[in-house]
């Protein structure tokens, strides 16, 4: 392969992110060992002399898509004598980059970095990384990161991952003109149990879903849950199931709450993607949705759908003071094939620059709580507000932040019973033996 092929311009990153499957900006060759890896000569090295870089990520399409571009663009600007190389690889969920790293790590043939939500889910690929607490998380990133993305950028107490991005959970977006004519003010609500009686008052006072859930897959259901536990017991009850010590009463509790929305759901709820669900929102077809901020990226896309008039948002009810996070961010292998590139990417990963860039196409906001959001739009800035004064920061435990892969298979295997049931009290003991 030669270096005309291999030595990347923006344009070339731009395009090569903007495939159907997961846009690897990876080396050409394999060459495992803290030496080899992406190669950008005969030799393996760039200009610099430094091997090049080769990230992995699922950011195919969409925000994601235009967020990762924006930030390598941005890095290159900054490190014009670092390189990318891209190498398509096949497959667009997060599950199939995630098989992809661990075929990689068992060929003795790591990647540079690659996308992973931190927090427990680093324990699958955990003897694999390396601190950067010296390299990479300087005083710097110490002083400016939040109590919750600090503790979920480490594993066993060491930092070996840079968050990049904040998502957060509990989020109650609305279509403002349902919420009128239904007579419903959402800054009254103070409880789960609130929401169902708004929804009640949305199915008595307009033809509009009251609640656009889907059912269709089990991930939006857990987060309900989540968001659920996290009102009805408080931050400890919540830490508490997360470290496997949960109080099945207060479990169960939060499941009962969740069927008390179920008759509010759109009746196809079974058989509708978060997608089609979130359109009824935008369209006026339903009064609420319970999603994670990415949910809003439809709406700032929509012409005419304006926030603050046309759609709002507030916390959870019963969650306020919380911020239950959700984040990507990128670790650093022991076995590195561009060691000193990698940690130099990393580093600006966890730059304020750098996250602001990457954040304003993605919909997020970023980590540092020192970051000029000016250039993130409205609804950004609101969260970001929000999260800069969080009384605590906790983790979701849908999205493996807060609880191992295996416990988290588990807790998927209930909630797949719960859907077909709805039966609280025996999904309740599978969800606090899940941990077992």
């Amino acid at each position: 392969m030669t270096k005309d092929r291999t030595q990347l311009s923006r344009r070339d990153i731009l395009a090569a992110t903007g495939s159907a499957t997961i846009a690897g900006l990876a080396g050409c060759s394999g060459g495992g060992g803290g030496g080899g890896g992406g190669s950008q000569s005969t030799s393996g090295e760039d200009e610099s002399g430094t091997n090049a870089i080769e990230l992995l990520h699922a950011w195919s399409s969409g925000d994601g898509n235009a967020a990762i571009a924006s930030l390598i663009e941005g890095f290159q600007d900054a490190h014009p004598d670092v390189s990318f190389a891209e190498e398509p690889v096949n497959g667009a969920a997060r599950g199939n980059l995630d098989q992809v790293v661990s075929n990689r790590l068992q060929a003795n043939d790591p990647p540079s970095t690659f996308q992973t939500w931190p927090g427990e889910t680093l324990t699958k690929f955990g003897e694999a990384y390396a601190s950067i607490e010296e390299d990479v998380w300087t005083d710097d990133l110490r002083e400016n990161y939040l109590a919750g993305p600090k503790e979920q950028a480490k594993l066993d107490g060491t930092y070996v991952t840079v968050p990049l991005n904040i998502h957060r959970i509990n989020n109650l977006f609305y279509n403002t003109a349902v919420l009128d004519e239904a007579g419903v003010d959402p800054n009254t609500l103070s409880s789960p149990a609130d929401v169902v009686d708004a929804c009640a008052t949305v199915a008595e006072n307009t033809d509009a879903v009251p609640f656009a859930q889907q059912t269709s897959s089990g991930w939006s259901t857990i987060q309900l849950w989540e968001t659920t536990l996290l009102a009805q017991a408080g931050i400890d009850g919540y830490t508490a199931y997360t470290e496997g010590n949960g109080d099945v009463s207060q479990v169960q509790r939060a499941l009962e709450s969740v069927n008390n929305l179920r008759e509010y759901y759109p009746s196809d709820s079974s058989s509708i993607s978060f997608t089609e669900a979130n359109t009824m929102v935008i369209e006026g077809d339903a009064a609420f949705i319970h999603q994670g901020d990415w949910a809003a990226g439809a709406y700032t896309g929509t012409d005419g759908f304006n926030y603050g008039e046309d759609w709002g948002q507030v916390t959870y009810p019963g969650t306020e003071g919380s911020y239950l996070l959700n984040m990507d961010s990128f670790p650093y292998f022991a076995n590195n094939p561009s060691p000193e590139a990698t940690k130099t990417f990393l580093r600006y990963c966890g730059s304020a620059e750098a996250q602001v860039r990457f954040n304003k196409a993605k919909g997020s906001i970023p980590p540092r709580k020192d970051a000029d959001v000016s250039a993130l739009n409205s609804f950004q800035q609101d969260q970001y507000d929000d999260f800069t004064t969080a009384d605590n920061q906790p983790p979701s435990i849908q999205h493996g932040l807060a609880v191992s892969p295996g416990v988290a298979t588990n807790i998927g295997s209930a909630f797949s019973g719960f859907l077909e049931s709805y039966e609280s009290d025996q999904s309740a003991e599978k969800l606090v033996t899940a941990f077992e």
